[in-house]
């Protein structure tokens, strides 16, 4: 086993220095994958882009019903042309999307205690492989707790996940989760990401912060960043543009679409920034055009 103490700090990252591994593939790290893999990997990310605008709405897990999902059924179907990729429970999609709905999906597959707990890091593999082809999963995404009391029971339930899409080429989405404990410093997030990767996850989701550049240099497969707790529409913008601008592949945002004033507005200047290297004001303008038409 190594030794930490014998550990050199990292320090180069060549941030300016493109993946080493390009294939023909548009998905960081994946050109080896197997194809029906790939196929799901590609209803996730844009080949021309090779992004993905994903919208998370599977709060409801621990959080029951939380501002702007009080009806799925009317808030999500709206927005579904605007974005890549949803995120959701097996609950929510089997009830609320229609089933003619063409994009990706990313299946909530980890599951534990509800918000009334302190401690929310003892979570369970929650949907096994079988439901996640029913539900023609794009890929499985699992809570991993990094430095929280439930680190190994999550690292084995990534695992355990990976393991079984690995079978029948379904990847799987590593999220790293912030706790109470967790520092969203960039030595967290290293650590955090790295380790999520290295088990064998093919897109890892996580949280922006200082020299993310470095944090999505050193991970060998797609980084998606979290758009997490709901704030100001243009301050939201100006995160999602500096994420894309260090290195991510995508942003998953949940609160800072549909809580917004105007969901579609939102959705629409983020897509404009994951996709067409839109500026923060662009995208701003994007948005308060559309808020105008309210």
């Amino acid at each position: 086993m190594a030794d930490k103490d014998g550990n050199r700090i990292a320090k180069d990252y060549q941030t300016n220095v493109e993946f080493g591994r390009k294939g023909g593939f548009h998905v960081k790290g994946m050109d080896d994958v197997d194809w029906g893999m790939k196929t799901r990997l590609s209803t996730i990310f844009q080949k021309e882009s090779g992004n993905t605008v994903m919208l998370a709405f599977d709060h409801g897990y621990f959080m029951g019903s939380t501002a702007g999902l009080e009806r799925m059924d009317l808030s999500m179907p709206p927005l579904i042309p605007y974005v890549d990729v949803l995120m959701a429970t097996r609950g929510a999609l089997r009830s609320c999307i229609p089933p003619d709905f063409k994009k990706g999906i990313a299946l909530r597959c980890s599951a534990g205690s509800s918000m009334i707990d302190d401690d929310l890091s003892h979570e369970v593999i929650a949907v096994n492989i079988e439901d996640a082809i029913r539900m023609n999963a794009s890929c499985m995404a699992v809570q991993t707790f990094i430095g929280a009391a439930g680190e190994k029971e999550s690292i084995e339930n990534l695992c355990k996940t990976i393991d079984a899409g690995n079978r029948y080429g379904i990847p799987t989405l590593g999220v790293v989760a912030v706790g109470k404990t967790m520092e969203r410093t960039p030595t967290f997030f290293k650590l955090a990401t790295r380790i999520v990767a290295e088990m064998g996850a093919q897109i890892v989701k996580t949280y922006y912060c200082d020299d993310f550049e470095e944090i999505t240099a050193a991970c060998p497969v797609p980084i998606v960043v979290a758009g997490g707790k709901k704030i100001e529409e243009k301050e939201a913008l100006t995160m999602a543009f500096r994420a894309m601008d260090g290195g991510a592949r995508g942003l998953d945002m949940g609160r800072n679409i549909f809580q917004s004033d105007c969901p579609i507005g939102m959705a629409k200047a983020i897509g404009a920034i994951v996709h067409k290297k839109a500026t923060i004001e662009e995208a701003y303008e994007i948005y308060r055009e559309e808020k105008s038409r309210k």
